[in-house]
């Protein structure tokens, strides 16, 4: 009962958010969306910062269940692929979970106001952190499996990282969805002359 409540919360604050922006919702309007008293949402959360959080985990955690995403052996994912293959399927991935509907809603909530809370920009730098770890990996298992060779692999994993996050950014900001910004940009890093596959 305690899960289903906080996520009848979550749900409640997203709506709420999404329509208002985070920063013009207050516990108050929770609690009259839900029918409840405010003091009844301490019980679940101890503050509005506490549930967007929550929010954050509940919207990325479904993204991947609907789309079937878990976490990956790098090392098998990339021992009988290209490393254009890999890059390509580790981008799309990454892309498909960012795009469905419910995470970019969020995204586009926590993106408004990130300058200017606190929270939001701790979920951004959240979320960045998740794609460099996740990179890093990946490039490990590359290397391992001889498909990248790079002087800083740290580095290179970054600078795919951190573009990637941008390109993806970017055609999320045009909502125009197309698949080449990103390929291009994956046969290209695989052709640098640093990089082989």
């Amino acid at each position: 009962m305690d899960m289903e409540r906080k996520e009848e919360i979550i749900q409640a604050t997203f709506m709420l958010a999404s329509k208002n922006g985070i920063d013009n919702v207050s516990m108050s309007q929770i609690a009259t969306q839900l029918g409840i008293k405010k003091p009844s949402l301490y019980n679940h959360f101890r503050s509005k910062d506490e549930i967007v959080k929550a929010m954050y985990d509940y919207l990325r955690t479904q993204a991947k269940e609907k789309l079937k995403i878990t976490d990956l052996d790098y090392g098998k994912l990339v021992k009988d692929k290209s490393l254009e293959e890999v890059l390509k399927l580790t981008v799309q991935n990454y892309y498909r979970m960012s795009a469905q509907n419910d995470m970019l809603s969020f995204y586009k909530i926590i993106y408004s106001t990130r300058a200017t809370n606190v929270v939001a920009a701790q979920i951004m730098c959240e979320e960045t952190e998740k794609m460099l770890l996740a990179t890093k990996n990946l490039f490990y298992a590359l290397q391992v499996h001889q498909k990248i060779f790079v002087k800083d692999i740290d580095q290179a994993a970054i600078s795919f990282t951190m573009t990637i996050h941008s390109l993806i950014d970017y055609q999320l900001d045009r909502k125009s969805c197309r698949n080449w910004t990103r390929n291009v940009y994956c046969q290209k890093a695989c052709r640098c002359n640093e990089w082989k596959y």
